[in-house]
């Protein structure tokens, strides 16, 4: 099964940030995009719940220390898109 990734105005706006200031990571966002969308429990990816203010939500790594934090609705074949950049941006709450 493929999910479906809903692109938030938030994220578009974060990612577009995101890789200006990171040109070389362009590649891995674009692969791990597509491996979202093909599986999101795929062991490379790292999705793991998050705590605190940001509980109900997910994330992902995009490198050691980028992540992309979302929302899983696998029941509508849907993943939402929320945020981009380092862990201490992407965790602020």
């Amino acid at each position: 099964m493929s999910y479906t990734l809903v692109w938030t105005n938030t994220f578009a706006r974060s990612a577009r940030r995101f890789l200006k200031r990171n040109r070389q990571l362009e590649g891995e966002f674009v692969r791990v995009l597509s491996l979202l969308e093909e599986d999101p429990n795929a062991p490379s990816l790292r999705l793991h719940p998050l705590r605190g203010k940001l509980a109900g939500k997910h994330a992902v790594s995009l490198t050691y220390s980028h992540r992309i934090v979302l929302i899983l609705a696998l029941e509508e074949g849907e993943i939402i898109l929320l945020d981009v950049g380092s862990h201490d941006e992407v965790y602020r709450g």
